[in-house]
Parts: C-alpha cells; structure tokens; sequence
C-alpha cells in the first residue's frame, strides 16, 4: 500500500533543528577531507526485510543541507521491500552528500522501524475483526511523522492530540462520583461532534458505559479473558478497545478474544531502528 501524502509543513520546524542539531557550525571532517568540487551519488539501501516509510521526509532534510541535491525515489513510502533494496538515491556535491548522511538515515530507521513493527503486528490479527492503532505515546515533536509511518505499515491511527477526541481515564473519573457523571460531564461540556471514549476497570462496567452513552470503551490492561466477558457483555452495542501491555506475543488472543480495536504504545514508544544504510560513490 501507499500511505497518505504527508504535509512536511506541520514538522519542518523538527526538521530543520534536526539539521541544526548535527551540522551546528559545519561537518568538520568532510570539509576538512572532501574537495569542495567533489561529486557523489548515494543510494539508500535496505539492510533487512521493511516497510519503507519517510522518504519524502529524507528528501526534505537533504533540502535543508543543500537545495541544489538532486533526489530520486526509486521505493515508495508503504513498500514492503526485501534485504539488500535501494530504495532512494541522492547525488550532487560530495559534501553535502555526506553532511546529510546521518540525519537522514535517523529519521528513515526510526520510521521504517515504525511502519515495519506496524505491518508485523497488523499481520498477527489478520483474519479477525481487530484492527491495530498507535497511542499518543510519541516522541515530542515527531507525533506526525511517528503516526504517519503507524500508517505505512497498514496499522490506524489513534487520536491525533488531546484536541480532537475525548478519552475518559482512571485519573479523570477519579474526580466524579461514577462512570455515568464522567460521561455525562463530556457531553454537557464539549463539542457534541466529538467522540466519547471510557476506560473501565472491569467487565462488569461494560453495561453502564453502554447506558451512559459511550461511544467507546477502553479495555485497559484486562487479561485475555476479562477481555472475552467484556465482548460477550456488551454484544456488538458499540467499539471495544483493548490496550496496555499488549505485545506480538499476545496480540492474536485479544483480537481473537473479539475486540475491534487493539492500540498498541510500543509502535511508538519503542520501535526497533530498521537497518539502513547510505552507500556514497564518487562521481569521477
């Protein structure tokens, strides 16, 4: 599949101190070792089986080293490729080929460990109803960029920020009497065209979140078959989330257990780094 274009104009502020992070006054040892009018192509090249996810997010950081490089897609975001893939070359100056290096090759790991962790997940549940959605559970400032690989490799996204759904938790119900007085307190007070979501600590709460006017209920931290009394409870009436600590291990039981959505934190929080790296070739 490929994944929804990606508007680089929300991160490019993430983007530029990335480059600022590592150029700061100058690449000392390419200056100091490459001559200023040496030419170089390199080509991104895959190290391991992945999804491949942030290419144009490359192209974009590479810009900001030196606009006069040229860049050539040859994957697309959303590829499942093979070990030993080229999947993107860039050539121009020598230098600021390698100045670009490692900011790029860091933000495309982490985004095609994303996207490739995202799809292996998705792949466990195949056959079942569940389907696989990332957290807030981001790093700061790359929430789009981290969502958007979730995307690439087949998995949903959650809510974006605390703006745009209503996420009923433990430390929120902590202030109200009941479940019920929650809910309650969410429709009163916010946007009637905003979703309602509720944490339940039990299955025995399916049917009041139900009667309270949940749109969702979240299943946090039940084992396996507190999450099957919980699907029998509440019968289809509306969407059941199961979260926390869910891994590739145990994600097939719950999907199969009957809930139509499984978040997972670890997509984001945790990915594995795909293995990539940049081979440059002077251009003699």
């Amino acid at each position: 599949m490929t994944a929804l274009p990606l508007d680089l104009r929300a991160v490019d502020d993430v983007l530029k101190s990335a480059v600022r992070e590592d150029l700061g006054s100058g690449d000392v040892t390419t200056a100091s070792t490459i001559p200023v009018d040496a030419k170089a192509t390199g080509r991104y090249t895959t190290k391991q089986q992945l999804v491949v996810s942030g290419l144009s997010v490359a192209r974009r950081l590479l810009d900001l080293v030196d606009p006069s490089l040229q860049f050539q897609f040859i994957a697309s975001d959303g590829d499942f490729v093979g070990m030993g893939t080229p999947i993107a070359e860039v050539s121009g100056s020598a230098r600021s080929v390698l100045t670009g290096e490692r900011v790029t090759l860091n933000m495309l790991q982490r985004m095609c460990g994303i996207a490739t962790l995202a799809r292996d997940y998705v792949e466990r549940v195949k056959g079942t109803s569940a389907t696989i959605v990332d957290t807030r559970k981001t790093v700061p400032g790359l929430r789009v960029l981290d969502k958007y690989a979730v995307a690439c490799g087949g998995g949903s996204n959650h809510r974006m920020g605390l703006y745009d759904a209503i996420l009923i938790k433990n430390n929120h119900l902590a202030f109200h009497s009941s479940l019920t007085a929650a809910v309650a307190a969410a429709r009163n007070n916010a946007p009637a065209s905003l979703k309602v979501e509720v944490e339940i600590q039990s299955p025995d709460l399916v049917d009041e979140a139900i009667a309270a006017g949940a749109d969702r209920i979240l299943l946090d931290n039940f084992t396996v078959e507190q999450t099957r009394e919980a699907v029998s409870r509440c019968r289809k009436r509306v969407p059941l989330e199961s979260s926390g600590g869910i891994t590739l291990e145990t994600v097939r039981a719950y999907a199969e257990a009957g809930v139509d959505i499984i978040s997972v934190g670890a997509l984001t929080h945790s990915p594995p780094a795909a293995d990539i790296h940049l081979r440059v070739t002077p251009n003699l």
